[in-house]
């Protein structure tokens, strides 16, 4: 292994992070931290027509709310657009490459008359073999000369042994008639003048990754290790897409998973680690591995998604998770906390982490603690505010000023006062989470006796009693 693993997330600029794309830059995040090594950063925007700052910026967001982080500035592809057309004019100078004047309309024709025929449309170039002094003034492109007999057999970490039949390949253009690069010269340059030891992507890749081969042979340079992912499939068993939910890193942000939920989720969407299901950032690093990678699709399970984000939410600290609250509340354009509801929020947070799945889930479960008197009570907790139950908490609040405020003794007295009334603690809960969170689903109503305080406490009271 080399001495510095150096691996690589390669986006375009075209549109959202999609969360397949997010699993191979967590692949790549893992395998890179776990050996001490760097994960580079590199937007492929050669296509100026479909890249936008927009989608740029949308994929740096989701990357950094992942906590991917990469090392040093991010590099765009198109600003080292002469360094991939210098190969090229190398390639030319080896003898490995040649200049091709055949016209789009002369390739069509050709095509047109190999399906009529029968015969197999892969283009051969007429001028691979005519030397210079017969080439004549007219626009070419760069064509690399692929191998006709024989095959290549490249060993990836995932697929093991994978081989096809050099007479299958192209020989694949370097350089378009205006002298620009194509995208597959450019990965092959900017992987081997980055350094990349690793490359981990998806295995729609593996294809591409005997035509870029050509270019290393060509070259001379030391090849990566390959890695092809399997895609992720819908609960369906189809390509994950719309119609499976939401698709995008920036949604599930949205939608309030929290990221260190996220991050162990994607960890396991093909990959495993023996019967682990839920682990630490520390723990993914160190058991991340490429052998722990299957060759067969991984299926996007949303309960299960749910079940580990649960679990994060439930062991992740207090003060973390209230950061991340406040990072949801932003990307989602809404009203910042204040100071009071951060801090009654903090203090609640012990309360609230069991059993919440999403970030909203938590601040509903913490919306007596948000709320400022008077509360707005929902309609089905207002049904359990009778008559009868507003006598009963009319008659709790004065035992509730002389009570030592501690749940032992919150817990006898509410108890002897519904026994009074001929009544089980259990008839007097609803009302009394009526009464201190306007809501019928709340954390314990003891709980949050013990987070409002004695005077917030009987001044909810007072209220829906009145």
């Amino acid at each position: 292994m080399p001495e510095t693993v150096v691996t690589r997330f390669a986006p375009s600029p075209t549109g959202m992070l999609h969360i397949g794309s997010a699993r191979t830059a967590l692949f790549n995040w893992l395998y890179a931290r776990g050996r001490g090594g760097k994960f580079l950063l590199r937007i492929e925007d050669t296509d100026k027509a479909r890249s936008t700052d927009e989608a740029r910026q949308a994929i740096l967001d989701g990357l950094t709310w992942l906590g991917l982080d990469w090392d040093g500035a991010p590099i765009s592809q198109a600003d080292r657009a002469d360094r991939h057309a210098e190969v090229a004019h190398d390639l030319l100078a080896k003898s490995a490459a040649y200049k091709c004047f055949s016209t789009p309309e002369e390739i069509e024709a050709f095509r047109e008359e190999a399906r009529a025929a029968g015969r197999s449309t892969l283009f051969r170039s007429p001028w691979r073999d005519v030397p210079e002094s017969d080439h004549p003034a007219a626009p070419f492109v760069v064509r690399i000369k692929a191998p006709r007999d024989g095959a290549t057999t490249l060993h990836d970490e995932v697929q093991g042994d994978v081989t096809w039949q050099n007479g299958q390949l192209d020989d694949m253009v370097l350089l378009r008639s205006d002298g620009t690069p194509v995208y597959m010269l450019a990965v092959v340059v900017d992987d081997h003048d980055m350094g990349v030891t690793h490359i981990i992507r998806g295995d729609d890749h593996l294809a591409n990754a005997f035509r870029q081969n050509l270019i290393y042979e060509a070259m001379g340079w030391t090849k990566p290790v390959l890695a092809h992912i399997p895609l992720i499939f819908g609960p369906d068993g189809k390509k994950l897409s719309k119609r499976h939910g939401a698709t995008g890193a920036a949604e599930y942000r949205a939608m309030g998973y929290p990221a260190a939920g996220m991050r162990n989720y994607l960890a396991r969407l093909g990959w495993s680690h023996g019967d682990d299901e839920v682990f630490t950032d520390a723990q993914a690093r160190e058991w991340f591995d490429l052998s722990g990678i299957g060759k067969s699709p991984a299926r996007f399970d949303f309960k299960k998604l749910e079940n580990i984000c649960g679990q994060h939410i439930a062991m992740s600290g207090d003060a973390a998770l209230l950061h991340e609250i406040e990072g949801f509340l932003d990307a989602t354009g809404q009203l910042p906390l204040t100071e009071i509801q951060r801090d009654g929020l903090l203090n609640a947070m012990p309360h609230l982490k069991e059993r919440a799945k999403t970030l909203p889930e938590l601040l509903e479960k913490g919306r007596f603690i948000l709320a400022s008197r008077p509360l707005d009570i929902e309609e089905k907790a207002a049904k359990s505010l009778d008559l009868d139950a507003k006598a009963i908490l009319a008659d709790l609040t004065p035992h509730l000023r002389d009570a030592s405020w501690n749940r032992d003794t919150l817990e006898a007295v509410t108890g002897q006062v519904a026994a009074a009334h001929g009544l089980k603690f259990g008839k007097l809960a609803a009302p009394l989470r009526a009464a201190l969170a306007g809501r019928t689903a709340t954390p314990s109503v003891f709980d949050m006796m013990l987070v409002l305080g004695r005077d917030e406490t009987i001044a909810r009271i007072e209220d829906a009693a009145a």
